[in-house]
């Protein structure tokens, strides 16, 4: 063998030949830096080529990233992750990569891996206040991994109106605050499959908003899972909301006996005469109960001729009873046999009466002027959707009807207005579906925004489902996984930049994962959400288990009458 040239490396080694290239002054995906911009646009995003050093397997879409660009920082969020090559034959003829030799000539050269990223929000380097994308970065600007002072300069800290629902993914030292205030101005959404911890989620919010006293709720708990306690998809029991805040949350029970078995702790059992029910009451049951327009045209005319005991004589009838009302109602004989049968339906539900006990609107409203929310169950009748539908119509036009005239009578006072209520649902798109919701309760209140000092809260597994109009009043929008393209395409309508967040919704994880978008962040983010434990009830001061008595506290501020 000849004498080496004095250039190279005196040895056969190949590690000497092509040295490891030294990193340690490179920040990676586990520091910083991950790669370059190299092209892209406004409308559409970012190309990002990744450095070799970077481990593409370490990335995931929802990540955030920041490019740092000549007098701007970029918060991006990374909405897809590509291979791609130099060369397309590479593609038909791979190299074999167990060759450390090629390996080194061909990693982050010939094949390396490329990000795309939607800028969603610049920080001026001066004056450090996060506004809208209206540029982009020039080519080269580096990009780095969002840090956790990036995610705070973009999403405050926790006080008095930001409340932490979670942490960005990878990034579990930080948190995500929304602010309360904008969530509860506007009607939300909570939405995602069957099994996603919709529930649970929802009670974060719930919980957070009672904590910081922006709004009053009422909750129509449909499967007894906010008032006193609820269980997880493990059996293990969780403190409902009475339990974390005594003082300020009462439950109401349509169930007694349902409620006394959980050894509940209420505070009034509400009860319905049928001598209230108006036949607007029943509109919302037209799908539910099969009712035609025939149908709710002769519960009019009934109202007319029994007054407020129509539905009580209706049920008792006889066929020679109802014989008479052919001389005295133009209905048809037959549209109110079938009304009849369908109304004998309600004598399945023991909280329907011919007269009610007390005015349990009236027991609402007192409870929402101390400023205590109030929890409705359901108990056993939870899984008769005509009873959910029913009662829930009929407390929320009553009550509304009355903060209507609560808010007209304060002219613009601000301190004799009512408190911000917020009202929650379940099933919501049986409420808002678009043959009915324009003449829905629950469809005014949504298009009303906050007019009137009321929105919704509403919780689906199928957004598809709700009015396009009424969903495009929803402000803030939950959203854990949908695998539906019809739910995904409601849920992301209107919203900027809605073709990246596709595949960041349909590839969140089954459980204890959100995306968050709207009104009450100031751009979307996906997280995982906070687990809803021990430590979470001590960062809320809650009292010990047990301590949730039905005592009435003294409110908070200066009850402001809703009459």
């Amino acid at each position: 063998m000849g004498a080496r040239d004095p250039l190279y490396p005196q040895s056969d080694n190949l590690n000497d030949w092509f040295p490891q290239r030294d990193t340690s002054d490179v920040l990676t995906v586990n520091g910083l830096r991950l790669g370059v911009v190299v092209g892209g646009s406004l409308s559409k995003g970012l190309d990002v080529k990744l450095d070799r050093e970077t481990v593409i397997e370490d990335l995931a879409v929802g990540r955030y990233v920041v490019v740092r660009g000549l007098n701007k920082r970029f918060f991006c969020m990374i909405t897809d992750i590509t291979l791609d090559t130099t060369n397309p034959a590479i593609r038909s003829d791979p190299p074999d990569l167990t060759d450390q030799f090629l390996r080194e000539i061909y990693s982050g050269t010939a094949a390396f891996g490329t990000l795309h990223v939607t800028p969603m929000l610049t920080i001026d380097l001066e004056a450090g206040e996060p506004r809208p994308v209206k540029t982009i970065p020039s080519h080269f600007m580096p990009v780095e991994i969002a840090t956790t002072d990036d995610v705070n300069d973009v999403f405050g800290r926790e006080d008095a109106t930001h409340f932490n629902v979670g942490a960005p993914l990878e990034l579990e030292e930080t948190q995500i605050n929304l602010d309360l205030k904008r969530l509860v101005e506007r009607s939300v959404g909570v939405f995602g499959k069957s099994g996603t911890g919709k529930s649970f989620l929802t009670r974060i919010l719930l919980a957070g908003i009672i904590q910081n006293d922006v709004a009053v709720n009422l909750i129509f708990d449909m499967h007894n899972d906010y008032g006193w306690a609820a269980r997880d998809e493990r059996g293990s029991e969780a403190k409902g909301l009475k339990q974390l805040f005594s003082s300020k949350v009462a439950i109401f029970t349509l169930d007694e006996d349902a409620t006394r078995r959980r050894n509940a702790k209420y505070d009034h059992v509400v009860t319905i005469g049928y001598d209230d029910i108006e036949p607007e009451d029943l509109a919302m049951l037209k799908t539910t109960m099969d009712l035609s327009d025939p149908m709710i045209d002769a519960a009019y005319e009934l109202q007319k001729v029994w007054k407020r005991d129509w539905i009580t004589h209706l049920i008792d009838a006889s066929s020679d009873d109802l014989d008479m009302l052919k001389e005295m109602i133009a209905a048809s004989p037959a549209s109110v046999q079938a009304l009849q049968r369908r109304l004998r339906r309600f004598e399945r539900f023991d909280f329907l009466k011919p007269h009610a006990l007390d005015d349990s609107v009236r027991k609402i409203i007192e409870f929402i002027e101390q400023r205590k929310s109030v929890v409705l169950e359901f108990g056993r009748y939870g899984n008769a959707l005509e009873a959910y539908i029913l009662v829930a119509n009929y407390l929320t036009r009553r009550i509304h009807a009355m903060y209507v005239q609560a808010v007209e009578r304060a002219l613009g006072d601000e301190n004799m207005e009512p408190p911000q209520l917020l009202i929650t649902i379940e099933e919501a798109h049986k409420f808002l579906d678009p043959l009915i919701a324009r003449q829905t309760i629950f469809g005014t209140i949504a298009r009303e925004l906050r007019k009137y000092n009321v929105t919704l809260l509403v919780v689906d597994q199928r957004p598809s489902g709700i009015d396009d109009e009424v969903m495009s009043q929803v402000g803030t929008r939950v959203t854990a996984l949908l695998d539906n393209d019809r739910d995904i395409a409601a849920v992301l309508m209107g919203i900027s930049g809605s073709a990246g967040l596709r595949e960041v919704l349909a590839r969140l994880d089954t459980s204890q994962q959100a995306i968050i978008m709207g009104h009450a962040v100031p751009m979307p983010v996906v997280v995982k959400t906070r687990t809803y434990d021990t430590e979470f009830y001590r960062s809320l001061g809650s009292a010990p288990a047990g301590d949730g008595g039905s005592q009435r506290s003294k409110p908070d501020r200066e009850s402001r009458r809703i009459r």
